[in-house]
C-alpha cells in the first residue's frame, strides 16, 4: 500500500527506522485494529495508533464520558461530558491523524456479537477493566483466529500480554487466556476501579506500551509477548516478564476442549 507526500513526511521517524521503514508503515496503513474499551487504557491506545498510521481503528464502548474519567482517560476532553466515548474517541482521533478512518461501535460485546465483529478486524487489543470481557474476547478471537494484545491495570500495577493460541509455538501449542487465568475471580473479589483507585500515568504508560506491541505485532519485528506475562509494580518502578505455558487442560485448544 503506497503512501502519499503527506504521510511520508508524517511518518518521517518511522521511515527511518530499520525494522519499520516503507514496508512496515505500509503494513500499519493496511492493518484493521478493532480497540475493546476507550477508556484508561484505550484511550492513549487509541492515541498513539492513531498516531502511528494504523488504517482502520474500530472502538467499541457503550459508555458515556464521565468528569472522573478524565484523569486518566486522555482521549477525552471536559467538553467531552456526557458524550458517548466512541463519538469523543472518533474526534480525537480525526484531530491526531485525518489519515485514519475510526469505526464506532457504541455497544457492550456479547456473546452474540463478539466472534462477528472481530472478525472483521486483523488483530484485537483490550483495555477493558472486568473478568467477563476478557474471558469473552479472548474466547472469541481464539475462534476467529485473530491475534489479542490485552492488559489489565490495577491501581498500582498492571499487567500485560499477547495472545495468538490458534497458532503453534516453538515448544508446541501457544497459551490461551485460559491457561494464564484458569479460574475467574469471584464477583466482588476484585476492587473496581471505582473502589480501589487508579494512578492516571500509569493508565498511560501501559495504554502506550499495548500501542507499542500493536505495532510489533503488525509490523512483525522484536520478540512479541505471546507466552510472557509483562508485571509493572509502579510503586516500586519495577518491570518483570514472567513466562507461562500452554495448559493441555484448558477448555479451548486442551484435551477436554469444549
Amino acid at each position: 500500500m503506497s503512501l502519499s507526500p503527506e504521510e511520508i513526511e508524517r511518518y518521517a521517524r518511522h521511515l527511518v527506522l530499520r525494522d519499520i521503514g516503507g514496508p512496515g508503515q505500509s503494513k500499519l496503513k493496511a492493518a484493521r485494529v478493532l480497540v475493546v474499551g476507550a477508556g484508561g487504557l484505550g484511550a492513549p491506545l487509541l492515541q498513539y495508533l492513531a498516531a502511528a498510521g494504523v488504517g482502520a481503528l474500530g472502538v467499541v464502548d457503550d459508555d458515556a464520558v464521565s468528569l472522573s474519567n478524565l484523569q486518566r482517560q486522555v482521549i477525552h476532553a471536559t467538553q467531552d461530558v456526557g458524550r458517548a466515548k466512541v463519538d469523543s474517541a472518533q474526534d480525537a482521533v480525526a484531530r491526531i491523524n485525518p489519515h485514519v478512518a475510526v469505526e464506532p461501535h457504541a455497544l457492550r460485546l456479547d456473546a452474540a456479537n463478539a466472534r462477528a465483529l472481530i472478525a472483521r478486524y486483523d488483530i484485537v487489543a483490550d483495555g477493558t477493566d472486568n473478568f467477563a470481557t476478557r474471558y469473552l474476547v479472548s474466547d472469541a478471537c481464539f475462534y476467529e483466529r485473530k491475534p489479542l494484545v490485552t492488559a489489565a491495570l490495577g491501581g498500582f500495577d498492571a499487567s500485560l500480554t499477547t495472545l495468538r493460541p490458534f497458532e503453534q509455538g516453538a515448544d508446541g501449542p501457544n497459551p490461551t487466556y485460559r491457561c494464564l487465568f484458569p479460574i475467574p475471580p469471584q464477583p466482588g473479589e476484585i476492587p473496581t476501579c471505582a473502589e480501589a483507585g487508579v494512578l492516571g500515568a500509569l493508565a498511560g504508560t501501559v495504554g502506550a506500551m499495548m500501542a507499542l506491541e500493536v505495532v510489533r505485532e503488525i509490523v512483525g519485528f522484536g520478540e512479541g509477548l505471546v507466552g510472557r506475562l509483562l508485571l509493572i509494580d509502579a510503586h516500586g518502578m519495577r518491570f518483570e516478564t514472567v513466562r507461562y505455558g500452554y495448559d493441555p487442560e484448558n477448555p479451548l485448544s486442551g484435551v477436554g476442549a469444549r
